[in-house]
């Protein structure tokens, strides 16, 4: 039997159900492949209910405010993710239909060699194989290749042979066949050998090199910052700006911040934090410190303050007052939430 055909009978015994598969409709599908890229399963379906529940069609997403996409995308991290989204969704619109070739596929914001291949066999049956990390492992292993995978030549090498592995006829099933198998048979760590259909023709498990591939360059360099945050309530209001577009978080509401420095609550200076404070009254809460978020290319710490004042003190033009009772309507980064749910 194939390696195809072995994935295929794999598939059909141990294959995921998943509410996405059960349609042809390119939207439902879309919106899972945007959510899922470096989401888990678990996580990312009920999200996936929640925004097919609300925005049932394309159409009633691309209606949507920015805002409103950010509010139900919170918690899913990566928000590059939701504003591509809604931006391809009024794509899709202005087009009059679900684009339904590679090639236009791959025009909407967001979308790659591998979303369009995945929307592309799974919703209009394209002959176009996926690649990503569990297919990566899955063909490393299986073929004991050594090339790293986040090379030009890595990237080629296993883009060519998954497409020539697809059987004609079956994309769909294969690439959500050869996505499961990495999934639950071979994982990243502790992958099941023993049990794996593949195991009697796998070179990195005759070689004793499962562990070892597929091989990744070490090209990552994370940098850490710290960020003091400022809780400033004032009358039942409080305090709050958007992120702006070249950092983290884009588009996202946070308190009062400084990153350059850092508070040290013994020893307050007021000018350290409003250029322009005027009062005598200055009382810091300090709340949490050292609060570590890690994100992909980072690692956040982060202080975080609450600060009551019977005055609005004067903040720079960016910031705005809001209800206090109304701070849930903003979308905002998940440690922003942890932070706020410590007062």
């Amino acid at each position: 039997m194939s390696f195809a055909q072995s994935l295929l009978e794999w598939f059909r015994e141990n294959g995921r159900d998943l509410p996405w598969r059960q349609t042809k409709d390119p939207y439902a599908i879309w919106l899972s492949e945007i959510i899922l890229q470096q989401t888990q399963v678990k996580q990312g379906w009920d999200y996936w209910e929640r925004f097919m529940h609300r925005w049932p069609t394309v159409e009633a997403l691309a209606a949507a405010t920015e805002d409103e996409v950010l509010r139900e995308w919170q918690g899913l991290g990566y928000y590059s993710r939701a504003r591509n989204l809604h931006y391809a969704a009024k794509q899709i619109v202005a087009l009059g239909h679900f684009p339904n070739t590679l090639d236009e596929i791959k025009q909407l914001k967001g979308v790659g060699d591998y979303t369009a291949a995945a929307i592309g066999s799974s919703a209009f049956d394209l002959p176009a194989a996926v690649v990503d990390g569990n297919v990566y492992r899955v063909l490393a292993r299986y073929f004991g290749i050594d090339t790293p995978i986040n090379t030009t030549e890595g990237k080629k090498v296993f883009a060519a042979m998954a497409q020539e592995l697809l059987p004609i006829g079956k994309a769909s099933d294969y690439n959500q066949a050869i996505m499961d198998f990495g999934a639950i048979q071979c994982t990243p760590q502790s992958p099941r050998c023993l049990l794996c259909p593949l195991a009697e023709s796998c070179e990195a498990l005759h070689a004793g090199r499962v562990a070892e591939l597929p091989v990744k360059q070490k090209t990552l360099k994370v940098r850490e910052r710290h960020l003091i945050y400022i809780y400033v309530r004032c009358k039942g209001y409080v305090a709050i700006h958007r992120r702006g577009p070249g950092d983290i978080w884009q588009g996202l509401w946070e308190p009062y911040l400084i990153e350059n420095g850092k508070l040290n609550i013994e020893n307050l200076n007021p000018q350290s934090v409003l250029p322009n404070f005027q009062s005598s009254i200055f009382n810091l809460q300090l709340i949490a410190k050292g609060v570590k978020h890690v994100l992909t290319h980072r690692i956040l710490y982060a202080d975080f303050y609450l600060w009551v004042v019977d005055e609005r003190p004067v903040l720079p033009d960016d910031y705005m007052w809001i209800k206090e009772s109304e701070l849930d309507d903003y979308a905002k980064p998940r440690l922003i939430e942890t932070l706020i749910a410590t007062i």
